[in-house]
């Protein structure tokens, strides 16, 4: 008997029919054909979803990059320290000084909750009217004698202490130590306007500066700085070191451009100086950065980790030093490289196969084994109740 082609291929069949009268429809396969069903159209959107984002490759590699500037960005609060009295500085490993550093750099006035300060209004002289002028006069006429505080150095015949010089007196008769940074009636005579609102200020200094692309620092204190013999000063006079509060919130630190996908690990860091007189300084580890996006384009940026060191400047501890935030950074030998590409298409069509072929597979185990559970809990309870 010759058997026919169409009989040979038959026998190659791996998906044998099941007869329509012998099919058995219940309802926990239609609760896991819905439930599986649920679960494909899931793992179908993830898997489209992960095919559309590209991927992204990293190399390592030396940094063989030379004569480009370095951008440091920066955003810094100081909550208790006026922004006339603030002075940004920076300096590399060859040599090179900036002194307070002023282009691209902003300050913003700030009162002690934060808010911003708006600009005085300027006022001409002579404009003030006659009237403001003349009540003024007799408001003061009116006004009742000042009695000013001398500190806890009252003596009975002097209780009252209206000038510095008065409050000097009686310390010297008491034979105290005499500060006028810290006497009021001192304040007006001795320091100017400026200097009269340093301790009652906050400031925001935000923007960017370049530097050479080599290792170096910066830092922002308190005092005027200078430079004398190659040393570098800040003079806080007629304030002392101990007087500055250098609390702050650095909202922003970067060096170059942000890497999507990539955090600052400096954005948020409050510092905050419990024992007056402190000085923080973050010693900053840069890593050079490259990211080619999937167009062609590629910018080169920095990322960075940071250690964080705090300590006292006391003159009776020995600390050398002074008050205020300074930034340490050395640049890695090495270059990372973000590279995006994209999926192939094979590995996507491989992928929804698996799903289906994993999930169909799995939901038919699940629908046999609950099928036949059933079968043997019916055909025990028919034992017992013929029994």
């Amino acid at each position: 008997m010759s058997v026919s082609v169409v009989d040979v291929f038959k026998r190659f069949d791996a998906y044998p029919k099941t007869l329509e009268d012998f099919r058995i429809k219940t309802f926990s396969g239609g609760t896991i054909t819905v439930i599986s069903a649920i679960v494909m159209i899931l793992l179908f959107a993830s898997e489209i979803q992960d095919y559309l984002t590209p991927g992204v490759e990293e190399q390592l590699f030396v940094d063989t990059s030379r004569g480009s500037k370095l951008k440091i960005n920066l955003d810094i609060i100081f909550p208790k320290i006026s922004c006339d009295f603030l002075s940004l500085d920076a300096q590399d490993v060859s040599g090179e000084q900036h002194i307070a550093i002023e282009h691209n750099v902003y300050k913003r006035r700030l009162d002690l909750e934060g808010k911003p300060i708006a600009d005085p209004v300027k006022h001409e002289v002579g404009e003030e009217t006659k009237e403001n002028s003349t009540s003024t006069e007799l408001e003061a006429q009116s006004a009742e004698p000042k009695c000013g505080s001398c500190y806890g150095a009252e003596t009975e015949d002097m209780k009252c202490c209206n000038t510095c010089q008065e409050v000097k007196q009686q310390y010297l008769r008491k034979s105290w130590k005499f500060v006028p940074s810290t006497v009021e009636q001192c304040r007006g005579e001795m320091f100017s306007e400026t200097e009269q609102r340093v301790l009652t200020e906050g400031c925001q200094i935000y923007g960017y500066l370049e530097v050479n692309r080599v290792g170096g620092s910066f830092h922002i204190a308190p005092g005027k700085s200078y430079s004398i013999n190659h040393v570098h000063v800040h003079d806080v006079q007629p304030y002392s070191t101990s007087d500055f509060n250098v609390t702050h919130t650095i909202r922003h630190l970067s060096f170059g451009r942000n890497v999507p996908g990539k955090t600052d690990p400096m954005d948020g860091v409050v510092g905050v100086a419990e024992k007056g007189s402190e000085m923080f300084q973050y010693y900053v580890k840069i890593v050079p950065t490259t990211f080619a996006r999937l167009d062609g384009s590629t910018f080169i940026t920095n990322q960075f980790s940071v250690t964080k060191h705090t300590k006292v400047i006391s003159a009776f501890m020995g600390e050398s030093g002074m008050p205020g935030i300074f930034f340490n950074y050395e640049l890695a030998p090495v270059m990372v490289k973000y590279s995006e590409k994209k999926k192939s298409f094979g590995h996507f069509a491989s992928g929804l196969c698996a799903i289906i072929g994993g999930v169909f597979t799995v939901s038919g185990i699940l629908d046999k084994l609950v099928y036949n559970s059933g079968r043997i809990l019916n055909r025990k309870t028919e034992i017992g109740k013929t029994g």
